[in-house]
């Protein structure tokens, strides 16, 4: 588990950051994704700890960004308590929550009613050792019609695990899983317990974008680049488990044709921005270097052999330590400290109105939810939400009401909404 570390002097002001353009990796001139409604207010920093890194950005505004902070009146409650380290969240036709658990059950939360089902059964074994289980849910776009569900886990194997991706239906008395199938499994298999990835989401034509880890041991770590490997990577498959069309590897020598994107470490969040339709992640660094990226087909983002963290016994990774190079996409934005960043999800609604187009991160050691305003492709302003409830924020969404609801590593569902 990541800690806040401050071995290391605090670095320069963001005065001394080189600026950049602002323009996307294809270069066209990226969206305006922000609103009116943002409170104009500058304030410092939320990060206040020395950074593990003496390393500058690439631009400016790329980490420690100015403070804002939520004017109208909102509040976090908790709706259920009782859960067993629940993983991902997936709202039902109706608003109520199906939730995943680590160790390899699903349940049924009916907030308004306050109530959690019995375990749904049915579910092929995961493997719970480490960071591995029962991860990352979504139902199909047809679901109130076919009622089918997919998720993320960590599949027993022998020789070890790995990332599988399963579906099947929720049976009509909502007992069980019915038809379980894995339809895809994330090779090659590895005897480890950690960095499995395991978000997943339907993008706007029924494919699926899916996460993988690099199983972080230093044997696996170079995996994360190669192409005829599955670790480290965002896919893109079918309901099937088929490569998608289109996907950016298709037909290039031995890459896996699933592979959406490449380079990654631990990709644990997952969200499309419903203003521009583009794909973000939220994705742990080692100690230090935590960042969300803007994700593009057939983009390298870097592990590891860029990174904005250093090992967690203190040493540089790579000889010399880079955080820049060509053909190498950089971050949106990073944290050092870390942020431990999971779960989630662009808001869309009224109900608080200044939050519009705001990108909301699980925090983990960090113990917060993170609020991010992005405006042309770059995070202008970030507020710390929650921090007082000392939780590990796992999965965060917003449900058809407009409320945002975020899981908790300590077995709690909360309600973020307007007063």
């Amino acid at each position: 588990m990541k800690k806040h570390f401050s071995n290391v002097l605090f670095f320069a002001a963001a005065t001394a950051f080189i600026s950049c353009s602002g323009a996307n990796s294809n270069g066209t001139e990226p969206k305006d994704t922000t609103t009116t409604n943002q409170d104009t207010t500058k304030y410092p920093p939320v990060e206040t700890l020395p950074a593990n890194a003496n390393y500058k950005p690439a631009f400016e505004g790329q980490t420690r960004i100015e403070g804002v902070k939520t004017t109208s009146p909102y509040e976090g409650a908790v709706v259920v308590e009782g859960l067993k380290q629940p993983w991902g969240i997936a709202e039902l036709p109706d608003g109520r929550l199906l939730i995943t658990e680590k160790e390899g059950t699903m349940r049924i939360v009916d907030p308004a009613k306050k109530t959690t089902s019995d375990a749904i059964t049915g579910i092929p074994k995961v493997d719970a050792q480490g960071q591995g289980g029962l991860l990352g849910i979504t139902l199909d776009p047809d679901f109130a019609s076919n009622r089918m569900v997919y998720w993320v886990f960590a599949e027993p194997v022998s020789g070890g695990n790995h990332t599988a991706v399963a579906k099947g239906k929720l049976a009509d008395d909502e007992k069980s899983i019915e038809g379980a199938k894995v339809i895809y499994q994330a090779l090659p298999t590895y005897n480890g317990k950690l960095h499995y990835g395991g978000r997943i989401l339907f993008d706007k034509d029924g494919n699926l974008f899916v996460s993988t880890g690099e199983r972080s041991d230093l044997e696996t770590r170079p995996q994360a680049q190669q192409l005829n490997s599955a670790l480290g990577k965002i896919l893109k498959i079918t309901k099937d488990g088929k490569p998608a069309e289109g996907n950016p590897f298709i037909g290039k020598g031995d890459a896996k044709p699933e592979i959406y994107s490449y380079g990654h470490r631990n990709v644990q969040g997952l969200a499309i921005n419903p203003a521009t339709g583009d794909l973000w992640d939220s994705e742990f660094g080692p100690r230090g270097g935590d960042e969300i990226n803007l994700v593009k087909p057939g983009n390298n983002y870097g592990w590891a052999e860029i990174t904005y963290g250093i090992e967690y016994k203190g040493d540089a990774i790579g000889n010399p330590p880079i955080q820049q190079k060509e053909g190498m996409e950089q971050p949106v934005y990073y944290w050092d400290p870390v942020l431990s960043p999971s779960g989630m999800t662009f808001y869309k609604g009224s109900n608080v109105p200044e939050w519009e187009n705001n990108l909301f991160i699980g925090g983990l050691s960090s113990t917060h939810i993170a609020r991010l305003v992005i405006k042309d492709n770059k995070v202008v302003g970030e507020e710390r939400l929650l921090g007082d409830k000392g939780e590990r924020f796992r999965d965060v969404i917003q449900a058809k009401n407009g409320a945002l609801y975020s899981v908790t590593d300590g077995g709690k569902l909360y309600k973020v909404d307007k007063k």
